[in-house]
């Protein structure tokens, strides 16, 4: 929405510099896993490892013991929040973020009302909660269990409207680095236990103007239809203007109104961003309805693969290349290859600065001895 009074007009590069810095990718950050998981307001996790690669590249001296540690001991839990994707998060915003979304995950449920004619919502909810609080169950499990009292009912849709209607978390091991497992699924009360349900109050009022506050903090500065997009919500401009007298207002290049934290940090435009690999759906890339302040307009589309996201690289903080970690072996020797594929033409120095990047990733994240190679990771 374009703002009809005059503001202070932030360019890309700033917005850019804005957010890197609140993503702590400016400088790795000396912080605790759990301290900046609940500073960036959770961490996509479509798939196991992103949220280890997320925080390798956000903070000085992590290891995934680290991360696999907090979630071995409910700390942090996986579970589906903004976006109708899994995320993980502490357990504080697990109670306050759920909630938050609760109302898109109600309409979610509407999608599938033709599989779901004859159910009763409520006693689903109830059946489904009974039998996933007795132990942990597949999401296969869920479907055949609810089957039993719904045999008619289209069994994809019995088993999101559980999904919908109840705050389920992926248990361990899943998620946990070294580790494998199904993904089963019980209560988040019955896995953290207290009464673990209380949380934000549906989006009304103070929880939903402290949320704002803190996507402003981690993703600022930005408009409002930027944090729609971010927790998958709409009608959020009512708390902004609650918020208003207490916040910045800038506008972009379009005229987009743009609001900040008095105190958030809007570095120089020209301050040096070092080179960041950031793993698949890295929320950096997804929190804004405008992603030109790190994806530049001749690049959009290109960091996927149909519905597929490729891991990303980030140079002079901006979308820049792709890669993959691979393993490899040379008769008994066994090594990762780091394989960056660049979009555009790149500086000897640059290139350079990539792979001191690359192998410091090779030596905390990828076992250890590997090799950095410029080339085409695409089919």
């Amino acid at each position: 929405m374009a703002s009809k009074t005059t503001r202070p007009v932030l360019d890309t590069r700033a917005l850019n510099r804005a957010t890197l810095a609140r993503q702590l990718l400016l400088t790795r950050a000396e912080m605790s896993a759990q301290d900046a998981t609940e500073h960036l307001l959770g961490l996509q996790a479509q798939n196991v490892k992103p949220p280890y690669f997320q925080l390798h590249a956000r903070l000085a001296g992590f290891g995934p013991a680290e991360l696999a540690g907090l979630m071995e001991s409910r700390q942090v839990v996986r579970m589906v929040t903004m976006r109708s994707t899994i995320h993980t998060h502490t357990v504080h915003d697990a109670l306050t973020l759920r909630p938050l979304v609760q109302p898109a995950r109600d309409r979610e449920i509407n999608y599938f009302r033709k599989g779901l004619v004859g159910v009763d919502l409520d006693r689903l909810a109830e059946r489904a909660r009974e039998f996933v609080e007795a132990e942990p169950r597949t999401m296969a499990e869920i479907r055949e269990e609810l089957l039993k009292e719904w045999p008619g009912a289209d069994p994809q849709s019995l088993s999101v409207a559980a999904r919908c209607r109840l705050p389920l978390v992926q248990v361990t091991p899943r998620g946990v680095w070294g580790k494998s497992g199904q993904v089963r699924l019980t209560t988040l009360s019955e896995w953290v236990g207290g009464g673990a349900e209380g949380g934000a109050s549906g989006g009304e009022g103070s929880g939903i103007d402290d949320v704002v506050l803190r996507y402003l903090g981690a993703f600022g500065p930005a408009s409002v239809k930027d944090m729609q997009t971010w927790a998958g919500l709409t009608r959020l401009r009512e708390a902004f203007e609650r918020l208003r007298p207490v916040l910045e207002v800038f506008q972009d290049e379009n005229g987009v109104e743009l609001f900040d934290l008095p105190d958030g940090p809007r570095p120089d435009a020209e301050q040096p961003a070092p080179p960041r690999f950031l793993p698949e759906f890295d929320n950096l890339l997804l929190s804004h309805a405008d992603r030109s302040r790190v994806i530049p307009p001749e690049l959009k589309g290109s960091s996927w693969t149909g519905n597929q996201a490729h891991c990303t690289l980030l140079l002079d903080g901006f979308l820049a290349g792709l890669w993959k970690l691979e393993g490899k072996k040379e008769g008994k020797k066994e090594g990762r290859t780091l394989t960056v594929e660049l979009f555009s033409a790149v500086s000897k120095a640059g290139k350079a600065e990539i792979v001191a990047e690359g192998e410091v990733l090779l030596a905390e994240m990828g076992g250890g001895a590997g090799e950095v190679r410029f080339g085409s990771i695409r089919e």
